[in-house]
């Protein structure tokens, strides 16, 4: 197979295989959205108010839209704009406390699932291919393992970033302190609803965008000879 290009943070050579690997369990990812997940649908109801609801609503609003997609995806991952490097720092912060990964982590996720669906062929877990159960346990539960996969690295600009480096190896540590700033202002019931139904709706619901809008719709443009579709 001749292999397409990726972003300049993939590097593939001639043993390099989109196909050829196993889908494992993330025992890490796995644990984290599934206690959020049990947390969320055990005492969610149970805990509701509708101070906590706004709650929920305002800081997903604010984490997934100026975080995850401003601040990680098109500033982050793709440099659509240009910005101060406070403000992309306050995005990028933001769009960790989605839940879903680290800044690098994020990046690795995003260019490796790029480079994999602009291939002629690739593992069905990178375009989404399983069914709607098999591929809800793939993506929040598991992780594709290639044998042979392409090299990743990110550029000096992100991996000598002190923050970004502290931020990745904490990330699921940053919801601590708001956890605790929920409590003090509204008990259980904003712990529960501002951090863990918040995780729990805004990874799954991003993981259910991503599989139906590889899987059905319709399409202004179809790109030959490629792995996935949009």
């Amino acid at each position: 197979m001749k292999l397409q290009p990726g972003s300049e943070r993939i590097f593939a050579d001639d043993s390099t295989d989109p196909l050829d690997g196993r889908v494992q369990w993330a025992p890490a990812k796995s644990l984290w959205l599934g206690s959020m997940t049990v947390v969320a649908i055990m005492f969610g109801p149970l805990l509701f108010s509708w101070s906590a609801f706004a709650l929920f609503i305002v800081t997903s609003a604010i984490t997934l839209c100026f975080g995850h997609s401003v601040g990680m995806h098109r500033r982050l991952i793709h440099a659509s704009f240009d910005c101060p490097l406070w403000l992309e720092r306050l995005c990028v912060y933001l769009g960790t406390l989605v839940g879903m990964a680290g800044p690098y982590g994020m990046v690795r996720l995003h260019d490796f699932r790029d480079w994999a669906q602009r291939q002629a062929a690739c593992h069905a877990y990178s375009r989404h291919a399983a069914g709607f159960w098999r591929d809800a346990w793939w993506q929040l539960h598991c992780t594709l393992a290639l044998k042979h996969p392409p090299l990743f690295r990110l550029e000096p600009r992100l991996a000598d970033d002190r923050f970004y480096a502290f931020v990745e190896r904490t990330w699921m540590w940053q919801q601590l302190p708001w956890a605790m700033l929920f409590f003090a202002i509204g008990s259980w019931s904003w712990l529960v609803w501002g951090i863990c139904v918040r995780v729990a709706v805004c990874v799954t619901g991003h993981w259910l965008i991503g599989h139906y809008s590889h899987r059905k719709g319709g399409q202004t443009w179809v790109i030959e000879g490629v792995a996935a579709q949009g």
